[in-house]
């Protein structure tokens, strides 16, 4: 097996080295890299194992990458890829590790060129080098792929280029992109248990209604004698959707496809977004949220040197609830004109007591940036625990709920068997 000679950096930023068996460069690069090595330069070596030649090396490796590696990563990777938030982030650390190291810009997009897998993410970052080469900045060059690195990335590397802390900017940004997915995540875990139940709830009870409970009520409808209320009322529900199922699936079709459209619309949007702030527990949730993107957001891009309109104008495209995106517009508006943001957000009745008044300390002790950054760990924290406190309390709910429905149907059928010689 080939041996290379390599140079790297490790996970703790130090330039590493050494000679390691290999088939090709690109096997080596995968080894380390699940070593969290960054290999900066592969070469052949003369100690032990085949040496290839050095035409031969070359050429094994690009067909070796061009080849096999080009016939997974791009047939299958073009078609089934795609590139996550985790990747961005992967990429933003491993770069600022490159350049704390002193590894040039362009050196160092090149070294993560020829480590990525994912062809998704691979085919811009050729673009990104190709530009900064040309002798364009970072920042614009980035700013040509909005699908990956949106306007919150560009302008926090736009302003590490100015104030010459490239490598600082890009850590503050993976750790971002880092809390906006665990965040994330959350969210989204809570919501999968009720969404399966709720699933799975309907599909167990329209076969129980079109397909058992018609065959079994066909013996009482013979009778001919009076059924309980409970056992009429299941008969007529379970009639109703057996002859009906398919107006019933388009009426309810309809109406979800005319909620998305009316949601869609300005002021459907804002109307909707409203009524989810004024209601119980899920209205305080939904602001924490919001409250905890932005915080985060504007925080992070104010330690990054980004002036405070522009890290504003950015950190409202964050939240996803248009009335309190509204309120950031408005206090935009307001510091613009001198007041403090503190003062602004207050006055709009949408954020927090306790977040203003952090805010406004941050504002006058000249520590803002850190200040946001504590009222975001505050209000994840305190989503977290909600999130937590949610999903325990759904659980228990949506099993009685589904319990209930099973019992009334079982009981709606058993009644008028026990008593069948009473009925007349």
């Amino acid at each position: 097996m080939p041996m290379w000679a390599y140079k790297g950096i490790g996970p703790s930023g130090k330039s590493v080295g050494g000679v390691r068996d290999a088939d090709s460069p690109k096997l080596l690069r995968q080894l380390l890299k699940k070593e969290g090595v960054i290999i900066t330069e592969c070469t052949p070596s003369k100690q032990g194992g085949k040496r290839p030649a050095a035409g031969k090396a070359v050429a094994g490796a690009a067909a070796g990458e061009a080849g096999g590696a080009r016939s997974k990563e791009v047939d299958l990777g073009a078609i089934f890829g795609g590139v996550k938030k985790t990747d961005i982030a992967n990429f933003t650390r491993q770069l600022a590790t490159l350049l704390k190291s002193g590894i040039a810009l362009a050196e160092a997009l090149g070294t993560l060129f020829e480590q990525t897998d994912n062809v998704r993410l691979k085919v811009p970052l050729g673009e990104v080098r190709t530009m900064v080469n040309e002798g364009s900045s970072f920042g614009d060059a980035l700013s040509k792929h909005p699908k990956l690195f949106d306007e919150l990335f560009v302008s926090m590397v736009k302003a590490g280029e100015v104030a010459g802390n490239l490598d600082d900017v890009l850590n503050r940004l993976a750790d971002f992109l880092d809390s906006s997915q665990k965040l994330k995540a959350k969210v989204q875990s809570a919501m999968i248990y009720p969404v399966i139940m709720v699933v799975v709830g309907i599909a167990i009870m329209g076969v129980l209604m079109v397909a058992v409970i018609p065959e079994i009520t066909k013996m009482f409808k013979s009778q001919g004698k009076v059924l309980p209320l409970n056992t009429r009322f299941l008969i007529w529900v379970a009639d109703t959707i057996r002859d009906y199922l398919l107006w019933i699936v388009l009426f309810w079709a309809g109406a979800i496809w005319g909620f998305r459209a009316w949601i869609k619309s300005e002021g459907g949007r804002e109307v909707w977004h409203r009524w989810i702030l004024r209601m119980p527990m899920i209205g305080d949730l939904a602001r924490k949220i919001n409250v905890a993107r932005f915080a985060r957001t504007l925080g992070t891009m104010l330690q990054s040197g980004v002036p405070m309109l522009r890290a504003l104008d950015t950190a409202k495209q964050i939240m996803a609830n248009v009335v309190m995106r509204k309120a950031v517009e408005d206090a935009k508006q307001a510091v613009t004109e001198g007041e403090s943001l503190a003062l602004t957000l207050k006055r709009s009745g949408q954020f927090p007591a306790m977040m203003t008044h952090m805010v406004a300390v941050g504002e006058r002790a000249g520590a803002l940036e850190q200040m946001l950054e504590r009222v975001a760990e505050t209000y994840e924290n305190e989503v977290d625990l909600r999130l937590g406190r949610a999903t325990a309390m759904l659980e228990p709910l949506m099993l009685v709920g589904m319990g209930g429905a099973v019992a009334f149907i079982v009981f709606s059928i058993l009644q008028p068997i026990m008593g069948m010689g009473q009925f007349k």
